[in-house]
């Protein structure tokens, strides 16, 4: 048994001060206030804080590498960058890419979902809309095709977790409630789609709007595109890249007045760049020039992507006037919501997974542990 005491624990019913969790294998044994049975704690954190581990919903790369090469050893070094920034369960995203090399990079890192590293791969693309394709290939933009996307599920056996489309395309309703049926998560995302359009992809079964606000039509007020109904349905999740690029904090604000911390997900959308100095990275197929840590397609002003890890999406979120609580539970339990994966992991409760951060003051990385083991050389 491995317990944590003299913390300040975010559970599932807000902080709790002077509390400790304890470990018993891979799993949870207690987290609550006070010592049970009068136990010693055997790591005392000294008044930090232990949170559910972080739940990245989508995610295409880190510390200089990338889920979209299909390499998976790299794909590994990817999950463990972002691992040390307290990411314990990540989809790999991929980008839009031709019909072969799409169906390659499936093949190749679905084993990593099968043996448990990765929590599902994302398949951003390639039914997105071309005015709203964003850093994404458009040369490769098509129209849902049924017979390619029953290749690739086949392919994956199960691996594949999430698909974005833009509703708007034809065929695009047909393949949310295909992939509603087949048990994936059918996003909303990259789309120049109209109000009524959302609507009925949501009605199909979409569950997930895709980095909310970008790469989207935008809010009119005598068409209100696709924000304000991915927000005002009570069942949809919205992503949102925390980052002070992507959205403005107020934003950020706004839509969770809106949807609340239940429905709001806060993801990274990294691409390989993150944890790398500036420089020149690709994504894709494409060219990306990262400057004062911002990602924009090379020769355009497009932002491509993220250098954000979820920890640094968690003191945006308090330095912008979030309750601490309510942030853990945009990069916890709401992703694993998400994903079906709420019975296992993305709180703090008897019999889970024992996936769990340790942060200072400052609410920085001090320790991270995945199924009751720490992950790196780092301890409380």
């Amino acid at each position: 048994m491995t317990v944590l005491g003299n913390a300040r624990v975010v559970l599932p019913s807000g902080v709790v001060d002077g509390a400790s969790v304890h470990v018993v294998g891979e799993r949870i044994g207690f987290a609550g206030p006070g010592r049970p049975n009068g136990s010693e704690p055997v790591v005392d954190v000294a008044g930090g804080w232990i949170v559910p581990g972080f739940v990245d919903m989508h995610v295409h790369g880190g510390g200089g590498g990338s889920y979209t090469s299909g390499d998976p050893d790299e794909a590994l070094r990817v999950a463990e960058f972002h691992r040390s920034h307290g990411t314990t369960t990540t989809v790999a995203s991929l980008v839009t890419a031709s019909p072969a090399d799409l169906l390659r990079i499936v093949t190749t890192l679905s084993p990593l979902v099968h043996d448990g590293l990765l929590a599902g791969l994302h398949l951003e693309g390639p039914y997105l809309s071309a005015a709203r394709c964003g850093a994404h290939d458009p040369t490769q933009l098509r129209a849902p095709d049924r017979d390619e996307v029953g290749t690739l599920l086949k392919a994956a056996n199960g691996a594949i977790r999430m698909v974005t489309l833009a509703p708007e395309l034809p065929g695009g309703v047909e393949l949310v409630r295909r992939l509603a049926d087949e048990g994936v998560i059918a996003a909303v995302g990259h789309t120049d789609g109209t109000h009524r359009e959302t609507h009925a992809a949501l009605a199909a079964g979409a569950s997930v709007a895709t980095h909310l606000f970008n790469a989207m039509r935008s809010v009119h007020h005598r068409e209100p595109g696709p924000v304000t109904a991915l927000l005002q349905d009570s069942d949809a999740v919205v992503e949102l890249i925390n980052d002070g690029v992507h959205l403005h904090p107020s934003v950020v604000n706004l839509a969770y007045a809106s949807a609340g911390p239940d429905r709001v997900a806060f993801i990274t959308d990294a691409m390989g760049a993150a944890g790398m100095p500036d420089g020149v990275y690709p994504l894709g197929v494409m060219t990306v020039d990262v400057v004062d840590g911002v990602a924009r397609l090379a020769g355009g002003d497009s932002i491509a992507g993220s250098t954000l890890t979820l920890d640094g999406a968690l003191r945006n979120g308090v330095a912008g006037g979030l309750p601490i609580a309510d942030v853990v539970r945009s990069l916890s339990a709401t992703p694993a919501r998400a994903l079906g994966l709420a019975d296992r992991i993305g709180t703090l409760e008897p019999g889970k997974q024992a996936d769990l951060v340790v942060l200072d003051d400052a609410l920085r990385v001090r320790a991270v542990m995945v199924a009751g083991a720490w992950v790196d050389e780092r301890r409380p």
